[in-house]
């Protein structure tokens, strides 16, 4: 397989799957960072809202 379908159907960087390459690991151990909602704070407040009305 190319290096470019790699990271096509990995959906990573290519810096990422290069590193990753080099390194001769079994897996890739990658673990996206996510960031919270900025609404997280009043779910309660909005979900009441929208049972109420």
């Amino acid at each position: 397989m190319s290096f470019r379908e790699i990271v096509r159907r990995k959906g990573l960087s290519r810096n990422t799957i290069r590193k990753h390459l080099r390194s001769h690991a079994d897996e890739l151990h990658y673990s996206k960072w996510v960031s919270p909602y900025k609404l997280d704070p009043f779910a309660l407040t909005l979900g009441g809202w929208t049972a109420e009305g």
